[in-house]
């Protein structure tokens, strides 16, 4: 091998290690690989930045505004709560909810699909009085599945149809992932709608956020205050005075903890750790004039005039919370907002909220005012659930959004424009029709995303420009020459979905896809199964609740464990590729 080839290959196996390593969040570790390129001299100057005017991060990021947009105008979750009236039972709701979310994600960013159907299956769940845990990993696989269906479904779509472009001349269209999309979340449906008996038992008949509709699966931790209608009061006259919305889980009083008594007399300084509802915890803490414990509940200079609000995300990987207690957040005077309670899978959390340290997987609410909630749980790392009580979107413009989609959708199906020019065409409308604030539309786009996009770019030119992806392609065709046809695209499609739970799938498509081409070059076939398959492979995490943001969301509200998703996603993954092989080839022949 040359120089520049054993560079390029040393900056790979680097950027994987820092990518398995967690150390650095992926924007971060695509900004080291492609200065570690630029210092290689395997990225020139010139290109370095090359990526960032690339159609790659037009789409995605134009895709990501019309996903806000399509989730304030809630016409998604009014379709699905017309149809909800009519389903009774368990097995038929979780194949409505599966397939609904399946199908917007098709349109919509699927984390967004999942995020906006959760209340639904809440709902459900409470109604047939079922755990939320048999829909929401179920729905969570597929709403991975749905984004395989069209270019802007899911970025190893966006990413493989621009491989194809620099090889043949023409990128992959909007609806040719249909046919093997398709399939594969029928198939997927069918597996969900029986398979979820594979999750353990006793996960399923324990009801984690669900409850947290019936109180006691959020607690915070409030002091006592001077002037607190509270002071005097026993503790059976504080509940009942907020008509049992909220509970006394425990009291801190000179140092010393205690399981209060219904009629334990309440005193100034009295520190009380308090079970209930997001509303009703803030209702509560606002109107006894409570302190939340290690924060000061002042307004953020510069919002006065904003309403303030409570908002639930879950605490995704890598975010910053992770790890952290309580106390140390110092979340007023960094980001204006108060950390108000947490919820945690199968564990009811009694201790000081203070000391509490957060992880991944944990539900937690914060309050702030509202028109600041969406930027700062993106700052933290914190994936939203739906807001309650609070209907986004104006309903004189929610079909805005889905007539400026598919107006764009057609467009580029029928070639009349670039997808880049028709979905950033579109990001504009909605923003000058009123349909979505552009404040929203900026708070929408993940920008760590597109600059890992930006950064990786040309790091994954390099492998092909050095002829690295040839060295790595001619060596793995020598073992792909001994498989039949179906075996080299199996071997992509599984290799890609091995790589995934350890890399941004993004950036495995980024990796894969020039070695996938060149590949099947060598071996004598046509590029387009073997792309495919890298876009199949990387769209499908089913094996960690970290590989992926949608398995995230659902791990704390689900009461789900780490291993529970190899109990459902094992099988779920085998099948993929026993499916998803044969209608590549069907879609796609050699």
């Amino acid at each position: 091998m040359t120089t520049p080839q054993w560079f390029s290959i040393a900056t790979l196996v680097g950027m994987m290690a820092l990518f398995i390593w967690g150390r650095f969040r992926y924007d971060v570790t695509a900004i080291i690989a492609l200065l570690a390129a630029l210092a290689l001299g395997i990225v020139s100057p010139k290109d370095a930045f090359s990526g960032f005017s690339d159609d790659i991060v037009i789409i995605v990021g134009s895709a990501l505004v019309m996903s806000a947009a399509m989730q304030r105008s809630g016409l998604i979750e009014r379709a699905l709560g017309f149809i909800a009236k009519y389903i009774t039972r368990v097995r038929s709701q979780l194949l409505v909810l599966t397939a609904s979310v399946g199908v917007a994600s098709a349109l919509v960013k699927n984390v967004g699909a999942l995020a906006m159907l959760m209340p639904a299956a809440f709902q459900m769940a409470k109604k047939n009085d079922a755990s939320p845990s048999v829909f929401l990993m179920p729905m969570a696989f597929a709403s991975l599945l749905g984004g395989l269906m069209t270019l802007v479904g899911t970025s190893p779509n966006i990413i493989v149809s621009r491989v194809r472009e620099e090889m043949t001349g023409k990128p992959f269209g909007m609806f040719d992932y249909l046919p093997t999309g398709l399939g594969l979340l029928v198939v997927g449906l069918l597996f969900l709608r029986f398979g979820y008996r594979l999750l353990p038992r006793e996960r399923r008949a324990t009801a984690t956020l669900g409850e947290a509709l019936d109180i006691s699966s959020y607690v915070t931790e409030v002091t006592i205050a001077d002037g607190s209608p509270a002071i005097g009061e026993t503790v059976r006259e504080f509940v009942t005075r907020h008509e049992r919305d909220v509970s006394v889980s425990g009291l801190l009083r000179a140092g010393m903890r205690t399981v209060p008594s219904l009629g334990l007399t309440l005193h100034e300084g009295d520190t009380l750790i308090l079970s209930g509802e997001p509303d009703a915890l803030e209702r509560v803490i606002a109107g006894d004039g409570l302190a939340l414990d290690g924060e000061q509940r002042q307004v953020p200079e510069g919002s006065e005039g904003d309403d303030i609000g409570v908002a639930e995300g879950v605490i995704g990987a890598g975010s910053i919370l992770e790890g952290q207690t309580a106390a140390r957040l110092r979340l007023q005077q960094r980001y204006g907002i108060n950390l108000i309670a947490v919820a945690r899978a199968g564990e009811r959390l009694t201790r000081e909220l203070g000391k509490t340290r957060l992880n991944p997987g944990d539900v937690i609410v914060l309050q702030g005012p509202l028109s600041l909630l969406p930027e700062r749980l993106r700052d933290l790392g914190v994936l939203p659930l739906a807001e309650r009580a609070l209907r986004l979107g104006n309903s004189d413009r929610s079909w805005l959004p889905l007539i400026i989609l598919a107006i764009a959708m057609a467009a580029t199906a029928s070639g009349l424009v670039p997808v880049a020019v028709a979905f950033f065409a579109a990001a504009g409308l909605v923003m000058a029709t009123g349909a979505l604030p552009p404040r929203e539309a900026y708070n929408a786009v993940e920008w760590p995303i597109l600059v890992m996009l930006g950064a990786l770019i040309p790091v994954s030119d390099s492998l092909r420009t050095t002829g690295a992806s040839d060295v790595i392609a001619s060596n793995l065709a020598t073992f792909g020459a001994t498989l039949p046809a179906w075996g080299a695209v199996a071997l992509i499609l599984v290799v890609a979905m091995a790589v995934t739970p350890f890399l941004n799938n993004a950036a495995t498509v980024l990796v894969m896809a020039p070695i996938a081409a060149v590949f099947a070059h060598d071996l004598g076939y046509r590029p387009e199964a073997f792309l495919i398959a890298t876009a199949i492979g990387a769209g499908c995490d089913f094996l960690t609740p970290i590989g992926h943001q949608c398995n995230t969301l659902v791990l704390g509200p689900g009461g789900y464990r780490f291993s529970d998703y190899a109990r459902l996603g094992a099988p779920l993954s085998i099948l993929v590729v026993i499916v998803g092989t044969p209608l590549v080839m069907w879609a796609w022949p050699l």
